[in-house]
């Protein structure tokens, strides 16, 4: 039986069967995904119980002063509802449904929006975007040039684009990173090994990268990138 298309489906349902047929097929998150998005969250709601600050994310995001957020890839959104909570206009997004039903129950006032971040259209930008939780190596291989186009289009002029995910074998590079995102126009700020900004040294295994758009910073300004 031949797989209908994106075109054929607009016409039996709209957007959400675009996104159902495109995440049974080719998406790797929802392939590799073991957990939901109650049971994701409670792992950090222990942490804060047991006196853990486990917002490191929003507080990165927040040394750029934005006053709105895409939070791509939110998941649950545990990342945008700090941010939200700081008084930065949120909007998240992302390709998991069951992800987004957390999300929406603990913070039904932020814009949350099922959607693929390589087509997905918001029809603004944003300060800033920050893609945490690994978002970058849980894309399909093969989407990253994509999806950076995409979020580099969604960037006020002067904005950041933050990603942090780990270094593995067989995933994406920093390297390969760094290229991708200059070829969309984004160029590289800083780097650091943590969210609470430890210096990077080559060779760890998590980085936290900010790119500008629009613009570049001097190497001294770059936390040693």
């Amino acid at each position: 039986m031949t797989t209908p298309s994106r075109e054929e489906l607009r016409g039996e349902g709209g957007a959400h069967r675009i996104i159902d047929m495109m995440t049974d097929e080719v998406n790797r998150w929802l392939r590799e995904r073991t957990t939901t998005g109650d049971v994701y969250d409670a792992t950090y709601d222990r942490r804060a119980a047991a006196g853990e600050d486990v917002h490191g994310e929003a507080t990165f995001v927040m040394r750029f002063s934005p006053t709105s957020v895409l939070d791509a890839g939110c998941g649950t959104g545990r990342v945008g509802r700090q941010l939200a909570r700081r008084n930065v206009e949120v909007v998240g997004v992302d390709l998991d449904a069951e992800m987004l039903g957390t999300a929406r129950r603990k913070a039904p006032d932020v814009d949350w929006q099922l959607g693929d971040l390589s087509t997905v259209d918001l029809g603004r930008p944003f300060d800033a975007i920050v893609m945490a939780g690994n978002v970058m190596i849980f894309l399909e291989p093969g989407t990253e040039g994509a999806v950076l186009a995409n979020m580099a289009r969604h960037l006020s002029p002067g904005g950041v684009l933050i990603a942090g995910f780990q270094l593995q074998p067989g995933r994406l590079t920093l390297g390969r990173y760094d290229e991708i995102a200059v070829a969309t126009g984004l160029a590289p700020a800083e780097r650091w090994a943590t969210w609470d900004c430890a210096p990077w040294v080559a060779g760890g295994a998590y980085a936290v990268s900010v790119h500008r758009r629009g613009c570049g910073l001097a190497k001294s300004d770059t936390g040693g990138a």
